[in-house]
């Protein structure tokens, strides 16, 4: 049909709400012991590496579920896959807190709550496409990019200061509380999709996943975007992971790590919401890839070799700022030039890349100097920011074809069709 209408429905802001809930508490749950890890260990009496297992094995589980969960996605929809995912999360969540100083019953409700999570990251990408035009797709990754940093953000700042006056049991049913309270705001408000489509005739349809994963990695251009992606995010996770440890021989605290550290996160916040909307807005994927990288550098250098609290301060948040930006418009990216993959496919593979850059993080720790330097590990950083530069030189924006004139329409809370 040639005379198709199209509207834009103001619901669609409580289905990206509703979703980026779920994805903030599953990285609260995440990151919860690692601002503690000293006290959790004590508390479960167990040794730090342990304690760090926690964290680890939401990588571990991710990296065979991935491609299966996609597969789910696209085969179910989103609405199913994803309140499968919450409801792993609430469940599980709940369950570790009440499993108190049991260490072996909090690591098995970890891992169920690990299950749930590729359900939700893997849809990051596909909920935008049920809901929004093209021009504000990167957008809305951004914002649900947003949310999982603020859930980072909170778990690291809230979880020590709870524990201070609550058991990390407790602390733990809280979090499970809350996660449970988002899976049942998912359960009850998402939609699969609107009445009528966001976008032109075709440009909605999906291949079944197999042939979309084909499509996918036969694409050269796509796994040029993977890489860049692979680029940042293992930097991100390696300067998150180790800031601690790079900026302790320069002589400053603790807590100055952790300023550093947050100041890192609120500029992942602020790029993560800027430039994906300014992509958006200009239809260029390129440039902005281009510029998140490339202002990306400075910020790592000043992080390298500042001895300046300020200096540090101002890299730290350049760096997030800038590096963070990429992470959906290359996934954007990602989805437009693979058309007819599902978006669950795309995105699926851009996460996955994202868990195996754990191994970038223990190489940084692997090759720092016998003084605790982690300079050589950063400077590799600083090459692989560079090399990214030359891979987007060599990529094309995706071509656009007009979007039509959208109608805002209403959306009744009625049962989703069969």
């Amino acid at each position: 049909m040639t005379n198709k209408e199209y509207r834009l429905y103001p619901y669609r802001w409580v289905v990206l709400a509703v979703f980026m809930f779920i994805n903030l508490m599953m990285q609260l749950l995440w990151i919860s012991y690692s601002p503690i890890n000293g006290e959790a260990a004590r508390f479960y009496h167990v040794d730090d590496l342990k304690i760090g297992f926690l964290a680890m094995s939401f990588m571990i589980v991710y990296i065979p579920l991935s491609i299966p969960e996609s597969w789910a996605i696209d085969k179910w929809g989103f609405r199913k896959a994803v309140s499968l995912g919450a409801i792993l999360m609430g469940v599980f969540g709940l369950l570790r807190g009440l499993a108190g100083a049991n260490y072996s019953l909090v690591l098995i409700s970890t891992i169920g709550i690990a299950i749930g999570q590729p359900f939700m990251m893997n849809s990051w990408t596909t909920v935008p496409a049920k809901w929004f035009p093209r021009e504000f797709r990167a957008t809305a990754v951004g914002l649900v990019t947003l949310a999982g940093l603020i859930g980072v953000a909170l778990g690291m700042v809230l979880t020590p200061m709870l524990s201070l006056n609550m058991s990390i049991a407790n602390v733990q049913i809280l979090y499970g509380g809350i996660s449970a309270f988002s899976a049942i705001l998912f359960l009850v408000f998402a939609r699969e999709t609107p009445p009528t489509p966001p976008c032109e005739d075709g440009e909605e349809t999906r291949a079944l996943m197999l042939d979309g994963l084909k499509n996918a990695l036969s694409n050269r251009m796509f796994w040029m975007i993977l890489l860049i992606a692979f680029i940042g995010m293992a930097i991100f996770n390696g300067v998150t992971t180790w800031v601690e440890n790079i900026v302790r021989p320069r002589g400053f605290t603790p807590s100055d790590a952790g300023t550093f550290g947050a100041l890192l996160l609120v500029g992942g916040i602020c790029g993560a919401i800027l430039l994906p909307a300014l992509s958006d807005k200009e239809h260029k994927r390129k440039k902005f890839l281009f510029i998140g990288l490339g202002l990306a550098i400075p910020g790592l250098i000043g992080f390298t070799f500042a001895t300046s609290y300020w200096v540090l301060l101002v890299s730290a948040f350049a760096l997030g700022f800038f590096l963070t930006s990429a992470s959906p418009i290359s996934m954007q990216f990602g989805a437009e030039i693979t058309q007819p993959t599902p978006e669950g496919t795309s995105n699926g593979l851009f996460q996955l890349s994202g868990q195996i850059s754990v191994v970038y993080v223990y190489l940084m720790e692997a090759i720092r100097t016998k003084d605790g330097s982690f300079t050589p590990g950063l400077l590799l950083a600083a090459a692989l920011l560079i090399l990214s530069l030359m891979v987007i030189s060599r990529l094309k924006d995706p071509t656009y074809k007009r979007e039509p004139d959208f109608q805002e329409g209403q959306l009744e809370l009625v049962p989703e069709e069969e």
